[in-house]
C-alpha cells in the first residue's frame, strides 16, 4: 500500500472559498420559472381527532394557487415508510400518512398545504385554513407510554410498544452475576440519554418539478443519500423510478437529520403535479424544531457485575428508546442495531443480557443523529466502567487498561458478535493521559479546591463501527438496501480527471480527500481534478453519506476505479514505449520501462493517445474511464481515548471545561486538516449533549424548548482550543486502510466531560448521580443537597 506525497498531506478544503463566500448554491436559492411556493399547516396538538377542516377561507386569499388536505392525497401518496425492520423483535409499523387524515400524533403533524405565488402568500393563507381538533390525551415519556391506560397512537400497537429488541446470554450473565454479589461487586445505575434537536445549519427545503409530458420529475432538495430518495420516492408517488432525478445541491449540514425521507418531500411532490407548477417548499427554524428528526432519548437501567480487582465480567440492562409518533426511516435500526450491538465497548466483556423496547409517543420522530446508537453505548458503558473504579478506589485509567482487548487478539469477535477489524488500545489512551499530564493532575486534585473550584478528570476511552456495509450483514439487520458504494473515474483527453461517487458528501471535505486520493494513483496535479456527486442524472447508484461511510466505503471505490484506468494506462505506455508490460514502472504521473528511467511517457501524453487511438495495442479501446463497485466485507472499528479537564464552581455549580484532549485512531490519515476539523465539530457536539442540550416536552406534547432562545446551541467561546493527536491502526480489509472519523468526537465526547465532572464532585465525597445536561442547577444541587461545604484552599 505505497504512501505518495499528498495522501497524508494538510490541503486545505477546495470547496470551502465558494462556501464561505457565498457563492455556493442551496436548495431555497433555486429559481425557476413559474415557481410557487408550499405552506405546511402543522397540528398545534401533540394528540388530537380532526373533526372538520375548513379550507375554503384559504382559497380566497390572494394568490392561492391551491389548498389540498389529506384527503386530497389518500390513493395518490402512499404512506411514508421505514427502512430498517429490524428481525426478530415483533417489530410494529403503523401507517404513516403523508398529511394526518383523522388523526394528529405530534405538534406539527401536517394537516394541509397551500400553494401561493410567494411564500408570504402562503403562509397568510395557512392562517387562514380552520381545522376542528378533537384534544385526546398525550404521553411523551417512553416508560409512561408502556403502561396501563396510557393513551394509545396506534390502534394497532398495543402498550405503544414498536418492538422488543434482545441481545445477549441470559444464564451465563446471570452466573457472572451471582459471582459477582458474592465475591466481587455489582453496580446498578439508571441513566438518560436526554433528546437533542441536530440544529443543521441549512433547514430543509425541497423545490419539485413535474413534466407531465414526459413524466419526468425532478426534484433539488437537501438529502444526504440522493439515490436512496429517489428510491422512496417512487414508492411513495408510485411514479417510475426512472423518470425521477433526485439533485442535492450544496447541503448545509445534516448529522442525520437529512437521512429521512419526510413526509413533506412527498407533499410538495404532489403539490407540483397537481398545480402543474414547480413548486417549493423551505422550513423555518420553529418548524424544523418541530418536524425534522430529533436524536437519542433513551432511559436506561443498567447494571454491571465485576471482580475485586476491576475485571468486568458482565452487563445486563433495559432501555426504553423514544421513538416518537412514527417510524422515521432509520429509527428502528438507531437504538438496536448500531447500539445494542456495542455495548461492551473497547472492553473484554464476556457476558451480555440488554433488552431495548422501541416505543411510540406523543413526539417528534427520532432517527439518526450525529453518531446515531453509538454515542448512547458509549455513554453507558464509559460511565459504567467509571462506577467501577470509584466502588473500587481503583483509577478509572487502570480499570480501562485492565479490561482492554489486547492487541494481539485482533480480528476480536465482541459479546455481541461482532468483529473487530483491528485495535491497539493502550498507546491512545497513553498518549492522551501524557498529553494532560494526569498524575500531575491528580496530585493537585488531592491538594483540594482552589478559590471554590472543585478539579476533575474525566476519561473515556471507545471504539465505533462505522464504514456503514456489508450488504449482506446490514440485509440481515432489517435494512431495506445495500451499502456498497460506487465510483467513475474519468480522464478527458487533456488528462484533467472527473471523479463521480455515489456518496453525497455535505461538509466532509470530500471533494479534497477524494481528489488527494486519485491526483496519488494517477500522479496528476490536484486541481486538475473534479468530484461530482448528488445529482442521480449524472452519478453512478451510491448509498449515500452517513455512518462515517463516505471516505471508508466510497474513497475504496473510488480509489479502486482509479487503479483500473492507471492498469489500462501502463497498457498504453508498454505499448507505445515498445516494452513489456510488466517492465512498465509507475511514478508520480510518468510511465518508464524499469532501469531506464529516460525512456517514459507521462500520463497526459498517454491519456492523449488514448484518445487519439491511432496507436492503442490489440484488444485495448479507446478512452481511459473505469468504473468499480466495492462492497466491504465487514464494518470499520475506529477507537481512541479522550480526556476532559473541567473545574465546577462549588459556589454557583457552574461548570467550566478548561482542557479537551483527543487521541482518536481512523487508520490511514488522508488530510490531517480536514481530520482535525470533524474531530473539532464533533466534539461540540458530544459536549454540548453533556453541558447544554435537551429538548424538553410538556405533559401535554407541546416542545417547550422550541426555539433558539429556549435550546442551549453552544458557541464558541464555550470551548477550550481542542488538542487533537492520533495514533495509526489501518484497516486491515480497506484498500485505503481508513476506518472513518466524522462521528469520533461526539461519541468520546459525552462520557468524558460527564466523568470529569462526576469526578470533580466524587473527589470532596459528593455521589449524586447527575443526569445530562450538567446544568449549574443540578450541579449546585448535588453539591448543596449533601450540605457539603466545599471551602477554597
Amino acid at each position: 500500500m505505497a504512501v505518495s506525497k499528498l495522501f497524508g498531506a494538510k490541503i486545505k478544503r477546495r470547496e470551502d472559498p465558494r462556501l464561505i463566500t457565498g457563492r455556493a448554491t442551496y436548495t431555497d436559492d433555486m429559481q425557476i420559472s413559474g415557481l410557487a411556493y408550499a405552506e405546511i399547516v402543522r397540528s398545534p396538538h401533540a394528540h388530537a381527532r380532526i373533526k372538520r377542516i375548513d379550507v375554503e377561507a384559504a382559497r380566497r386569499q390572494p394568490g392561492v394557487v391551491a389548498v389540498f388536505t389529506g384527503k386530497d392525497l389518500q390513493g395518490v401518496i402512499n404512506p411514508i415508510p421505514t427502512a430498517w425492520l429490524i428481525p426478530n423483535a415483533d417489530l410494529k409499523t403503523p401507517p404513516h400518512p403523508a398529511l394526518a387524515v383523522d388523526t394528529v400524533r405530534y405538534v406539527g403533524d401536517g394537516v394541509a398545504v397551500v400553494v401561493a405565488e410567494d411564500r408570504y402568500a402562503a403562509r397568510d393563507a395557512a392562517a387562514q385554513v380552520r381545522v376542528d381538533y378533537e384534544i385526546l390525551p398525550a404521553v411523551v415519556d417512553q416508560q409512561q407510554a408502556m403502561a396501563a391506560g396510557a393513551p394509545l397512537l396506534h390502534a394497532d400497537v398495543p402498550n405503544n410498544q414498536a418492538f422488543k429488541w434482545a441481545l445477549g446470554n441470559g444464564e451465563a450473565t446471570a452466573a457472572a452475576f451471582k459471582e459477582a454479589a458474592r465475591d466481587g461487586v455489582v453496580i446498578a445505575q439508571r441513566f438518560l440519554n436526554q433528546r437533542l434537536i441536530p440544529n443543521a445549519m441549512e433547514t430543509r427545503s425541497v423545490v419539485a418539478r413535474y413534466n407531465s409530458g414526459s413524466g419526468d420529475l425532478t426534484v433539488w432538495y437537501t438529502t444526504q443519500n440522493p439515490h436512496i430518495a429517489r428510491f422512496l420516492m417512487s414508492v411513495v408517488t408510485g411514479l417510475p423510478e426512472h423518470k425521477i432525478r433526485i439533485v442535492a445541491p450544496e447541503v448545509g449540514g445534516g448529522f442525520g437529520s437529512k437521512i429521512p425521507f419526510y413526509a413533506d418531500e412527498a407533499i410538495v411532490v404532489f403539490c407540483a403535479r397537481k398545480t402543474g407548477r414547480p413548486v417549493k417548499w423551505t422550513e423555518d427554524r420553529r418548524e424544523n424544531y418541530l418536524t425534522t428528526i430529533h436524536g437519542r432519548d433513551h432511559i436506561t437501567d443498567l447494571e454491571v457485575a465485576a471482580r475485586r480487582d476491576g475485571t468486568i465480567t458482565a452487563l445486563r440492562g433495559k432501555t426504553w428508546a423514544n421513538l416518537g409518533a412514527y417510524l422515521s426511516t432509520a429509527g428502528p435500526g438507531i437504538p438496536t442495531i448500531l447500539h445494542g450491538l456495542m455495548l461492551t465497548g473497547c472492553y473484554t466483556i464476556p457476558n451480555l443480557d440488554y433488552v431495548v423496547y422501541g416505543v411510540f409517543t406523543n413526539t417528534t420522530p427520532v432517527d439518526a443523529y450525529r453518531g446515531a446508537g453509538r454515542p448512547e453505548a458509549t455513554y453507558l458503558i464509559e460511565r459504567i466502567v467509571d462506577l467501577v473504579a470509584a466502588k473500587l478506589t481503583l483509577d478509572p485509567a487502570d480499570v480501562r487498561r485492565k479490561n482492554f482487548i489486547p492487541p494481539d487478539k485482533f480480528p476480536y469477535t465482541s459479546a455481541e458478535g461482532l468483529a473487530y477489524d483491528s485495535g491497539n488500545y493502550g498507546p491512545a489512551l497513553d498518549k492522551a493521559l501524557a498529553a494532560v499530564d494526569y498524575r500531575r493532575l491528580r496530585e493537585e486534585q488531592k491538594r483540594g479546591p482552589r478559590n471554590g473550584k472543585l478539579l476533575g478528570i474525566g476519561l473515556s476511552t471507545y471504539v465505533e463501527i462505522c464504514g456503514l456495509g456489508p450488504s449482506s450483514v446490514v440485509g440481515s439487520t432489517g435494512f431495506q438496501g445495500g451499502l456498497w458504494e460506487s465510483a467513475v473515474v474519468r480522464l478527458h483527453p487533456t488528462a484533467k480527471a472527473t471523479v463521480f461517487t455515489g456518496t453525497s458528501p455535505h461538509g466532509q471535505g470530500e471533494e479534497t480527500t477524494f481528489a488527494q486520493v486519485v491526483a496519488d494513483e494517477l500522479g496528476l496535479p490536484i486541481d486538475d481534478i473534479e468530484v461530482v456527486h448528488g445529482d442521480t442524472a449524472a452519478v453512478p447508484m451510491g448509498w449515500g453519506t452517513y455512518g462515517s461511510r463516505t471516505t471508508v466505503v466510497g474513497g475504496a471505490a473510488i480509489v479502486l476505479a482509479a487503479r483500473r484506468v492507471r492498469e489500462k494506462a501502463a497498457k498504453i505506455a508498454a505499448h507505445l514505449l515498445e516494452a513489456a508490460e510488466k517492465d512498465i514502472v509507475f511514478d508520480q504521473g510518468r510511465f518508464y520501462v524499469r532501469g531506464s528511467p529516460d525512456k517514459a511517457k507521462t500520463i497526459q501524453e498517454v491519456t492523449l493517445q488514448a484518445y487519439l487511438a491511432w496507436n492503442l495495442p490489440p484488444g485495448v479501446e479507446p478512452a481511459l474511464e473505469a468504473s468499480a463497485f466495492y462492497d466491504p466485507t465487514n464494518f470499520t472499528f475506529p477507537f481512541g481515548s479522550h480526556v476532559a479537564v473541567v473545574e465546577v464552581d462549588a459556589e454557583t455549580g457552574q461548570v467550566a471545561l478548561k482542557r479537551y484532549v483527543a487521541i482518536d485512531d481512523c487508520g490511514r490519515v488522508i488530510n490531517p486538516l480536514i481530520v482535525d476539523g470533524q474531530v473539532h465539530g464533533g466534539l461540540v457536539q458530544g459536549i454540548a449533549q453533556a453541558l447544554y442540550e435537551g429538548a424538553a416536552y410538556g405533559r401535554d406534547g407541546q416542545l417547550i424548548t422550541g426555539t433558539m432562545a429556549d435550546y442551549a446551541v453552544p458557541k464558541a467561546h464555550m470551548f477550550p482550543t481542542f488538542e487533537t493527536g492520533r495514533t495509526e491502526t489501518p484497516s486491515p480489509h480497506n484498500p485505503l486502510g481508513v476506518k472513518g472519523v466524522g462521528e469520533t468526537g461526539t461519541i468520546a465526547s459525552t462520557p468524558a466531560v460527564v466523568n470529569a465532572v462526576a469526578d470533580a464532585l466524587r473527589s470532596y465525597g459528593i455521589t449524586t448521580h447527575l443526569d445530562m445536561p450538567l446544568t449549574p442547577e443540578r450541579a449546585w444541587n448535588a453539591i448543596h443537597g449533601q450540605r457539603r461545604e466545599v471551602k477554597a484552599r
